[in-house]
């Protein structure tokens, strides 16, 4: 009983974290441009979802954050199979529900958190031995997201290793289906994105998180069981930073795969604190520190990043700036009485047209001053610092 509480409380503290990230950030280009001129799931979730609640940032991103809470309880899951503990198993799913890469990913429009959901689902009815039903998320997957090509490779060397020859053939059939329907870039010459790529996983799970990973995912491979999880993760990470040595990858390419390592390594890390005798702890202890100062550091900056602007002397150079300014520009232009605007910025245009700004009419939107009278300025401010300046004509 107790431990529900405390998953139930890990489930609400993610949901108002999340719901505070979905109204302080504005739709991106990119997500305007899933929202407009989308064909998958991820467009039809958005586009459901505002329809139903309205078009506000909310609504469209409210499926991704329901879908985040599923996974949280799909991994709690997945943990009482080889977590023993109820300690290890509530402090798995809080380290889940609150990695940066995470909660980035359940905020966005994009197809992160639904591969992340898949991944999870599909290893829960693995490990149950549901197999029909496995088989079938695995198929489901094919058709979701060209990311899960990278899952299957990784399944297709479990099935190799151990000896699972239905899954070995399922998997290669997917993988080639895969390859077919959404084909694989492999011209050009290697552009060396490898540091990169190592950037991303230290803000999926916050740098010395990171570290625990690499660590974890490598004392495994040397000394102890390999179970789905670890050759899903591994593998998922060494087929990563291969392509990267050829081709920029982004977050949801791969990051969805990885966080299901979270499990192993809580495991990997009390099972190496408690074999010791609490005298020789301490340095155990001065590590959990440190990753969980690191953890909270990396969560809050990406949650709470608008102060930030107030400290920089380029706002323009802010890591969260194309999910910022839209909404506070299309309310600014409300406030005056103008629903349409004749602008070049057509990035620009179509975050507006998500907040009832349409192109056209009498008025004219820019960044510079085209004329020293006649105008009217509109200044995006974040905690008096002023992030980007407009400038609005009246077309004679």
């Amino acid at each position: 009983m107790r431990e529900r509480l405390f998953l139930l409380l890990i489930l609400v503290l993610s949901c108002a974290l999340l719901t505070y990230g979905a109204q302080s950030i504005s739709i991106s280009h990119d997500e305007a441009n899933i929202f407009f001129n989308g064909t998958n799931l991820i467009h039809y979730l958005a586009v459901y979802s505002t329809q139903l609640f309205g078009q506000n940032d909310f609504a469209l991103r409210l499926p991704f954050i329901l879908i985040h809470l599923a996974s949280i309880v799909l991994l709690y899951k997945i943990g009482k199979l080889f977590l023993k503990k109820r300690i290890d198993r509530i402090f798995s799913v809080a380290l889940y529900a609150f990695l940066p890469g995470v909660n980035g990913v359940a905020l966005l429009v994009n197809s992160g958190i639904v591969v992340i959901f898949f991944s999870l689902l599909f290893t829960y009815l693995y490990l149950k031995e549901y197999k029909v039903a496995s088989q079938l998320v695995l198929i489901v997957c094919l058709f979701i997201d060209n990311s899960f090509a990278i899952f299957y490779i990784a399944l297709f060397v479990y099935a190799l290793m151990k000896r699972k020859t239905d899954l070995l053939i399922l998997t290669l059939i997917l993988f080639s289906a895969s390859m077919y329907l959404y084909g694989f870039d492999t011209g050009g010459k290697p552009k060396g994105y490898f540091i990169d790529t190592l950037g991303i996983y230290a803000i999926v799970f916050s740098p010395l998180l990171f570290l625990y990973f690499v660590y974890a995912m490598y004392r495994i491979l040397i000394k102890e069981e390999k179970n789905l999880l670890w050759y899903i993760s591994f593998f998922s990470l060494v087929v990563s930073l291969l392509l990267s040595l050829r081709q920029k990858l982004l977050l949801e390419d791969f990051a969805p795969f990885v966080v299901l390592s979270v499990p192993l390594m809580v495991k990997v890390f009390f099972n190496s604190y408690r074999v010791r005798l609490p005298a020789f702890r301490k340095l155990h202890t001065l590590f959990f520190g440190l990753v969980l100062i690191s953890l909270v550091i990396s969560t809050a900056l990406s949650s709470f990043n608008k102060p930030l602007y107030a400290f920089m002397q380029d706002p323009s150079k802010h890591f969260a700036i194309n999910y910022h300014i839209a909404e506070e520009l299309a309310n600014a232009l409300k406030a005056k009485g103008i629903n349409k605007v004749v602008m070049k910025d057509d990035k620009m245009a179509l975050r507006l047209k998500f907040y009832n700004i349409e192109r056209g009419g009498v008025y004219k939107l820019t960044t510079q001053k085209e004329i020293e009278e006649g105008y009217e300025q509109i200044d995006i401010a974040y905690y008096g610092k002023v992030v980007k300046a407009f400038y609005i004509y009246r077309i004679s």
